[in-house]
């Protein structure tokens, strides 16, 4: 490994163990066994890297989404599968979705992050929508994206929210299936209703 996935992977370590406020330059050199130059030479900043670490980890996230998944592209049971998957990465001890909020909180102060991770965030909807419909991300026209991508992401923001600040009440799969269902069935019995 050269310098460059060494700092990448030695910034993912300290996101998990420090968060992205807390980590320093010098805790990535020292967990990457690098210098303080190669982080300028090869990201640009402390705060570039770290934004880039994180996007990676949500990447590596993302397979465990697709684990085991039942049901038919678009059904409920698919649904209710996927958030499944989803969900249990939030259980899991030293979760990284406490440092999702942290993230989120801090988004005005450091505005290149932000917009590194809001170009991040679209492609994270395009994974949604396939996920969900079977739909190639290469395939998706933007109107989806925009509509059923902003859906699914919504829905992850504020499990994250949820998981983050009251696990014992956070909902499981199987609540938020029951709430779409209640959700299309309220549509349905609504629809062309004066």
């Amino acid at each position: 490994m050269g310098h460059r996935e060494d700092l990448l992977e030695g910034a993912k370590r300290c996101l998990l163990a420090k968060g992205f406020v807390r980590t320093t330059a010098r805790d990535i050199v020292k967990e990457s066994g690098t210098n303080l130059a190669s982080i300028g030479y090869h990201y640009g900043s402390k705060d570039a890297l770290l934004a880039q670490a994180y996007v990676a980890m949500v990447e590596d996230m993302s397979e465990l989404f697709d684990g085991e998944v039942r049901g038919e592209f678009g059904s409920l049971e698919r649904f209710a599968s996927v958030w499944s998957n989803i969900i249990g990465t939030m259980r899991e001890p030293g979760s990284m979705w406490r440092l999702s909020m942290e993230i989120v909180a801090m988004g005005d102060q450091l505005p290149v992050v932000r917009d590194h991770l809001a170009r991040a965030q679209r492609e994270g909807s395009r994974g949604f929508v396939a996920m969900f419909t079977g739909v190639p991300e290469e395939d998706q026209p933007d109107e989806l994206i925009d509509t059923l991508g902003s859906f699914y992401t919504t829905l992850m923001m504020g499990l994250m929210a949820q998981w983050t600040f009251d696990p014992g009440t956070a909902p499981e799969a199987g609540q938020l299936t029951e709430g779409l269902r209640r959700t299309i069935e309220g549509a349905v019995a609504t629809d062309g209703a004066p």
